[in-house]
């Protein structure tokens, strides 16, 4: 019998029978039972203080960033009672910009990197883009997993870039994005969430929200399953990051209702849960303040 990998090993730990269909189940069981309950306005501000307000357009600028910037520095001054955004996520060459720019504490400046959305790039080009990201003021990275190595099953491959472009993040945190619609079932989602774990990730995210489908509450809950096993087996705490077709205020609250039933409360935080988006900035906050607002 062929010796195990060292990705096998680490995978043997975990279980990897799972069916689409039981998901389906548990997830629509959770939307029907459980949602409602967080329907509520303390909910939706604490969701607006989870928002990762994002731009990564062909059409960006630096002074178009600058003035995406600005928004959440005004923010600040226009609801002092409400939560601010957690992160501004940019491509890497905006990072200076926003870091400049930003004038309130507790925001991060978060860049796609590695070539993104696709990857698809040598791993020394995506290590470089990683430091200069950093370099210039970039406190959090978001990296896309190898997904066309991870179907081929070469482990090795997605698992040794992960850990080189931790490296390259030196002590910032890293999001590995897993591309769960180019990954298809249940059993590859959890898959992809143990090695992006093993590999040094500190949030794992659905996706780019380049490719459809993007993120779907059936991705989210196999990955926070993934991410209470691994914490249950390491005690190593990971972050959960649904991005990519959140368009609607109760799409923001099944994703809360998922991590809150899979994870529990100490998971909600806007530390530990994050959503990619900037439509939901403004449709969060028009339901707080109870009427229509377009300010992001």
């Amino acid at each position: 019998m062929a010796e195990k990998t060292k990705y096998e090993e680490a995978l043997s730990k975990y279980n990897l029978e799972i069916s689409d269909e039981e998901v389906r189940e548990a997830v629509k069981e959770i939307i029907a039972t459980k949602v409602h309950e967080n329907d509520t306005p303390e909910v939706k501000k604490f969701l607006m203080g989870s928002v990762e307000l994002t731009t990564l357009k062909t059409t960006d600028s630096e002074t178009s960033v600058m003035a995406f910037t600005e928004k959440v520095n005004k923010f600040d001054e226009a609801y002092p009672t409400l939560p601010h955004v957690a992160t501004i996520c940019v491509y890497p060459k905006f990072a200076k910009v926003v870091s400049e720019t930003l004038e309130i504490d507790g925001v991060e400046v978060a860049c796609v990197s590695g070539s993104f959305p696709s990857s698809q790039s040598l791993i020394e080009v995506k290590t470089v883009e990683t430091s200069l990201a950093v370099k210039d003021g970039a406190t959090e990275i978001d990296i896309v997993m190898n997904v066309g190595a991870f179907l081929e099953g070469d482990y090795e491959t997605v698992c040794d870039e992960i850990q080189q472009q931790k490296e390259a993040c030196g002590d910032k945190a890293m999001k590995v994005i897993l591309e769960t619609g180019c990954l298809k079932t249940a059993a590859n989602i959890k898959t992809a969430s143990l090695l992006s774990m093993y590999s040094g990730a500190d949030y794992i995210k659905t996706s780019t929200g380049k490719l459809e489908p993007a993120a779907t509450p059936e991705a989210a809950y196999v990955m926070c399953q993934a991410i209470k096993e691994y914490y249950d087996q390491t005690g190593i705490q990971i972050g959960f990051k649904p991005a990519g077709g959140l368009n609607s205020v109760m799409d923001a609250l099944i994703y809360y209702t998922i991590v809150k039933e899979v994870l529990g409360e100490k998971w909600l935080t806007n530390k530990w849960f994050r959503m990619g988006t900037s439509r939901l900035a403004n449709l969060l906050l028009s339901e707080v303040i109870g009427e229509e607002v377009k300010f992001f």
